[in-house]
């Protein structure tokens, strides 16, 4: 197995960053390596993965403080384990160790007083799934629009050649005999102040009560195999970039009867040549001939739901905004829309001709101060100026 990097340094931030910052750093490289903007590229694909992977654990409060105590075998079960088979985990969060048991076998337990028995976790309750992260990539007018989209996703689920018990086919575990089937057993130790019995996760079975002597081969007696699944989702129209939209109970299957995790989809949108967005407004810029901009024109605009007719008052200025109200992009899951605003750019013509030129003259000298009110105003303000 490839020597894993540390996560931190992936996402180029320090251990203990913000959210905040963890999000930006992971926005930046996923659009950097993203499959879209690199075809072809295998060393950016497998980075974007990498970057994903990386993103997948700190994003998540649970995985990040194993990640931050234990490093990747906190994290991967199969990291430095010899493989998936190795260790039996399946416990809270997909990983069959629990925090408290590792406490209780170093401490003992005393949690329950003189006498008494310490109160652990169940590991045949039911263990809700891993969520899967992904990450999609739009156009402009897919996010503001809405689409369908096929995605492929590694998600794990119960082996169908055991039926998720984890044992071969045509056997079934057997009974613990240490514990009984409890998965606890009592130990006693005797001090100066009297007998402490305290309640330990059994060893020989790690807790389950059973023992599976003959383990599924497909699936090495985890009782779950990764399958490669292709799901259509409905992106919803309006979503932004960075954002993310969830498929419920579409992740790795739970265990003892635990429900599914989500799919948790993250959206990029690539640039639009027309178009900007800021937040549910969208900005263009039209350009303008000297005329129309001097005597007004009904100009044509491009918006995302086509083309609309505008009218340019006379003598608009290079610069000037204005608005079409409820032309901008939905809501998300919510009624109503935002606006969008066209600035004016005024072309200076090139190329004259002679007659062309000629005849600008002749207009600029039937010009006067009325007609530039803001070159009058500079004037003006420099003549004091130079008092």
């Amino acid at each position: 197995m490839a020597e894993k990097r540390d996560y931190y340094e992936v996402l180029g931030v320090q251990k203990g960053c913000s959210n905040d910052e963890l999000k930006k750093a992971y926005r930046k490289l996923a659009k950097q390596y993203h499959p879209d903007m690199n075809p072809g590229d295998k060393t950016a694909e497998a980075k974007f993965k990498e970057v994903n992977e990386a993103y997948e654990v700190l994003s998540d409060e649970q995985k990040r403080a194993r990640y931050d105590q234990f490093g990747h075998a906190g994290v991967d079960p199969s990291y430095g384990a010899g493989g998936a088979g190795a260790g039996g985990f399946g416990g809270a969060g997909g990983f069959g160790f629990d925090m408290g048991d590792i406490f209780d076998s170093f401490f003992g337990g005393f949690g329950g007083g003189f006498g008494g028995s310490t109160r652990t976790r169940n590991p045949n309750a039911p263990i809700r799934g891993n969520d899967v992260n992904i990450t999609i990539g739009l156009s402009f007018m897919e996010a503001a629009k809405g689409t369908k989209e096929k995605v492929t996703i590694q998600r794990l689920e119960k082996c169908d050649s055991c039926s998720g018990s984890g044992a071969k086919a045509g056997t079934t575990a057997e009974t613990c005999s240490d514990c009984g089937g409890t998965g606890q057993v009592r130990v006693q130790q005797r001090t100066p102040i009297g007998v402490i019995q305290t309640t330990r996760t059994c060893p020989k079975c790690n807790g389950k009560g059973k023992i599976t002597k003959e383990p599924c081969p497909d699936c090495r007696g985890m009782g779950r195999v990764r399958k490669t699944r292709t799901l259509e989702v409905s992106v919803p129209a309006g979503i932004d970039d960075g954002q993310t939209f969830v498929l419920r109970g579409q992740g790795d299957q739970g265990l003892n009867g635990g429900p599914a995790g989500d799919v948790n989809i993250m959206v990029t949108i690539r640039p639009d040549p027309l178009f900007e967005r800021d937040g549910f407004d969208v900005w263009c810029d039209i350009p303008v001939t000297y005329t129309q901009a001097v005597l007004g024109d009904e100009i044509v605009v491009p918006t995302i739901d086509g083309k609309v007719k505008y009218n340019v008052p006379e003598g608009t200025q290079s610069g000037t905004v204005f608005r079409l109200r409820n032309k901008g992009i939905q809501y998300v899951n919510g009624k109503g829309r935002g606006d969008q605003y066209v600035k004016v750019n005024i072309e200076v013509p090139r190329n004259l001709s002679t007659k062309q030129k000629d005849a600008l003259k002749e207009f600029e000298k039937l010009a006067t101060d009325k007609n530039y009110e803001k070159r009058k105003s500079f004037f003006d303000k420099l003549k004091d100026a130079m008092k």
